[in-house]
């Protein structure tokens, strides 16, 4: 196998701070470094969606449309890169395909130049609108498949599905571990075989959450991977991914070497310690975030699933119930049909099993995003739920067996009308279309700070701007 410089994508502006500090470093913090960053030598900047669209609305009163204009206008020699939840775009149900062809093609013209596209239940069928628009606006679509551990997610059935992806016309392969359950060995076998199978590159994505990550890569990259994510140190580990420049020295003067200046990496790092430091100061980056949870390979829970749930038990007084509903949520996701759990499959997975445990009966109350999730709603599970489950949650209610959007009406035109009143540029349907009451607050946020309006925060979005 040929050996070649691995491609590093640094995740600072996304993954990293979305995993560390709640997706909450603004605009304003990134702009400085970004010549820096500029000249390092990344193959790419994550650096857009995920969480950043929504929070950048919600909590930073920042248009992310700008935020990703500024970014493209600083960045002249580096790609950028987002993530998109294929058919599901950055909101929590599907969109039709006119939505999601618009939102590619508007991400792509605003400065994104690679869009990494996955889906919560890896249902193909829910990626392809988004990839054939990336690369209608002369983008490239990065194919991920999520990884996850289950009897049903044997090696020949990462091989069966890479290959379709491959067919399907992706640019690039890659895979997202999205809770850090890829162990060394096991990735250098999996990598291997789709190195072995497919002829687009493979990119891999993993997090730090159980302590094996940065071996991980080592083995990943020996078996021909084509890049890896990784943060600069400050934002690096615990919940993030392994360090830049700890990945960088590791590969030094081998035939993997990237060939990033670690003195300029330095220079980089100090500038995000000051982010750090900051962060720890006023509580936003908690220490429950750095640790390691080995944990995490037998309950599969991201690092931001397990936030969540306990703020729910905390809300129903039943923190004490914590291991009770780890335990749980293995037991739901079999029961489920044994989804990868990332969002949105990991928060209905996860919110069934802290009703299961707190009612004290499995499924005496469920969710309707669980009655959705069994009707097929989000697409096609790879295997058929528990039949006696299913028809506890949903009983007669018919099912999905086609892909869930070609049930979709065309959605744009209405969406077009209805932000007609706030439009000031072709994004703002988009912002609209992914969270319609928190870009409704925006852009009246916005029309006031243009208008002069003094909108105290007690008086606004229920006081949660700025933070």
């Amino acid at each position: 196998m040929e050996r070649k410089p691995i491609k590093i994508v640094e995740t600072a502006f996304r993954d990293a701070h979305q995993s560390l500090l709640a997706t909450r470093m603004s605009t304003e913090q990134m702009l400085p470094i970004l010549e820096k960053m500029d000249q390092a030598g990344f193959h790419a900047v994550e650096c857009w969606g995920g969480a950043t669209f929504d929070t950048a609305l919600r909590f930073l009163k920042e248009d992310p449309w700008v935020r990703l204009r500024k970014l493209r206008e600083g960045f002249k020699h580096t790609k950028l890169q987002m993530l998109l939840r294929g058919q599901n775009l950055l909101g929590y149900s599907h969109y039709s395909d006119d939505v999601v062809d618009y939102f590619c093609r508007r991400s792509v013209a605003n400065g994104i130049d690679n869009i990494r596209i996955m889906d919560c239940l890896n249902d193909i069928r829910n990626l392809e609108t988004a990839m054939k628009a990336t690369q209608a606006e002369g983008g490239r679509a990065i194919v991920a498949l999520v990884y996850t551990l289950g009897d049903a997610y044997t090696l020949d059935y990462w091989k069966e599905i890479a290959r379709r992806i491959e067919d399907m016309g992706a640019d690039e392969l890659g895979l997202k571990d999205m809770a850090g359950l890829l162990t060394p060995y096991r990735a250098e076998e999996l990598v291997r075989a789709l190195k072995e199978t497919v002829h687009i590159p493979v990119a891999v994505h993993t997090h730090y959450t159980a302590g094996v990550a940065s071996m991980t890569y080592l083995k990943a990259v020996e078996a021909g991977c084509d890049s890896i994510d990784c943060a600069i140190s400050p934002l690096a580990l615990g919940t993030s991914q392994p360090a830049t420049e700890v990945m960088a020295e590791i590969f030094k003067n081998t035939p993997y070497d990237p060939g990033l200046d670690q003195k300029l990496l330095g220079e980089i790092a100090d500038y995000f310690a000051k982010i750090r430091a900051e962060a720890v100061e006023s509580g936003l980056l908690s220490h429950k975030m750095l640790g390691v949870n080995i944990k995490t390979l037998q309950y599969q829970v991201p690092g931001g699933m397990l936030s969540n749930l306990v703020i729910q038990l905390k809300e129903a007084g039943q923190e004490d119930r914590y291991r009770e509903v780890l335990e749980e949520i293995p037991r739901v996701r079999k029961d489920f049909g044994e989804p990868p759990l990332v969002t949105p499959s990991s928060q209905i997975v996860g919110t069934q099993a802290v009703l299961n445990v707190i009612c004290g009966e499995r499924y005496k109350m469920t969710t309707k995003e669980s009655k959705r999730l069994l009707q097929g709603e989000f697409g096609q599970t790879v295997n058929q739920p528990d039949p006696e489950v299913k028809k506890k949650i949903i009983g007669d209610l018919p099912c999905i067996t086609c892909r869930p959007a070609d049930l979709l009406p065309p959605q744009l035109p209405q969406l077009e009308r209805e932000c007609a009143r706030w439009k000031q540029q072709e994004e703002d349907v988009l912002t609209y279309a992914m969270f319609p009451a928190v870009a409704k607050e925006f852009f009246q946020y916005r029309e006031a700070q243009q208008t002069g309006v003094d909108m105290s925060v007690a008086d606004t979005v229920h006081g949660v701007y700025p933070v």
